[in-house]
């Protein structure tokens, strides 16, 4: 199972938000970029970004961006007001490792579905659920998406994975997001990246032995210090099945 450390930026800044309220975040007093090169110090293969200005159709934080993308050292999964294939393919050509689409898959499938066919292994789709219903522009309004419905929709569509966030329960009931997660895992063909379920290591042990579920973004547990990179990685990594000795 892959960990993707995360970093959500406001303003330039670090920061978290509970249940997608962007206008109360919690600030992290951190350097973005440098933030960014210590996951790949502590050995990440990956990391997510998300750019919650973009989100709102500011591009105030591009230079940032670009400059994570370049010197973090691992390849950089980016979200956030990717809504046009122009923008896809502009995060892309700028060396984002994968660009994560939400709002666009939902208000335009067709055009989703061949970018991810132009673009093999660089296309996430993000799948954020409120009370049974794909939401929409940052979480702000919700569609006529099903999670099961929405996934379906991409049937065939090679995605490089799927980012799943249940917002009812984010930092909140763990064990009903693990059930929703564990259920369209169950359901997708594509690979399930979990989002805000993870706090401690207990966490990712549970996910990593749920079928289809591929990774996990961690950010708040980083930043609150209930969790380290490095233990995120180690209890990431496969069990060896124990083998009997024969005498």
């Amino acid at each position: 199972m892959i960990i993707y450390p995360t970093i959500e930026i406001l303003d330039g800044r670090c920061v978290s938000l509970e249940k997608g309220d962007i206008e109360a975040p919690l600030i992290w007093h951190v350097d973005p970029v440098e933030t960014a090169r210590s996951f790949a110090a502590a050995g990440a293969e990956w990391m997510h970004l998300t750019d919650l200005d973009a989100v709102r159709g500011n591009r105030r934080n591009e230079a940032l961006v670009e400059e994570i993308i370049h010197r973090a050292g691992v390849p950089v999964q980016l979200g956030g007001g990717i809504r046009s294939r122009e923008r896809a393919e502009h995060w892309i050509e700028k060396g984002a490792g994968r660009v994560v689409l939400g709002t666009m898959a939902a208000y335009d499938p067709k055009s989703a579905a061949a970018l991810a066919k132009y673009h093999p292994d660089q296309i996430v789709l993000s799948v954020d659920i409120w009370q049974g219903q794909v939401m929409t522009e940052g979480w702000r309004k919700s569609g006529a998406w099903s999670p099961e419905g929405f996934i379906d929709a991409f049937e065939g569509t090679p995605f490089a994975g799927i980012v799943v966030t249940d917002i009812d329960s984010d930092m909140g009931d763990v064990e009903a997001q693990l059930g929703l997660i564990s259920h369209l895992a169950a359901h997708a063909k594509t690979p399930i990246i979990a989002s805000g379920v993870v706090r401690t290591v207990d966490d990712i042990s549970r996910l990593k032995y749920i079928h289809n579920i591929a990774g996990a973004l961690v950010g708040r547990a980083l930043f609150n210090k209930t969790l380290t990179v490095e233990e995120a990685l180690e209890t990431a990594q496969a069990t060896p099945e124990k083998i009997a000795a024969f005498i």
